[in-house]
């Protein structure tokens, strides 16, 4: 008998030191494919160089009225375009029940005398003319896009060709009347 209580002593002593080992053996491994994985997680967040073009500050003070400059931002153009009270207006009365991509001006432009939007083609990406006085802006006095032949109104709404949306208006905030932050 006292043999058979021996042996269940030392079944139980063994059977705690295998816990032991079992647990210790699964906690290494958490811990050895946590290190494994983490390289791996870590390499996907964005460089520093790729996080300092995320958003740019743009002056708006030497932008004369009428006048329309492009920037780059995220590797793309942007148009910035000072309108005129007659481009406001026109871009206001424009029906956009008509409009293949309805958006209101007010929508479009936070600051109405100030425009900006991606100078991307929504149909192939091509970089429409018409920020420059002297490029083509086509019937409707905005953006026109010579490698299909769409043409945007000064607001960047699509008004004819194969264009499928509005030129996109870039989420953008202004820190103060003369200064915006894109991105």
């Amino acid at each position: 008998m006292a043999n058979t209580a021996h042996a269940h002593a030392a079944d139980a002593a063994d059977e705690t030191r295998r816990d032991f080992l079992l647990h210790t053996t699964a906690a290494m491994g958490v811990v050895g494919a946590g290190m494994m994985v983490w390289p791996l997680i870590s390499s996907m967040n964005p460089a520093a160089d790729t996080l300092a073009l995320s958003s740019i500050e743009l002056s708006l003070a030497g932008i004369a009225e009428g006048q329309r400059i492009k920037a780059l931002w995220r590797g793309k153009p942007v148009f910035v375009s000072h309108r005129t009270a007659q481009e406001i207006d026109e871009a206001r009365k424009v029906n956009v029940a008509e409009l293949r991509d309805p958006q209101t001006d007010q929508v479009r432009a936070k600051k109405p005398e100030f425009l900006i939007v991606v100078g991307v083609c929504t149909h192939f990406g091509c970089v429409p003319q018409g920020t420059a006085s002297t490029e083509v802006r086509g019937e409707f006095g905005g953006w026109f896009c010579p490698c299909h032949g769409s043409v945007y109104d000064t607001s960047g709404r699509i008004r004819r060709g194969p264009a499928p949306l509005n030129l996109e208006v870039p989420a953008h905030t202004y820190i103060n009347d003369t200064t915006v932050r894109i991105g």
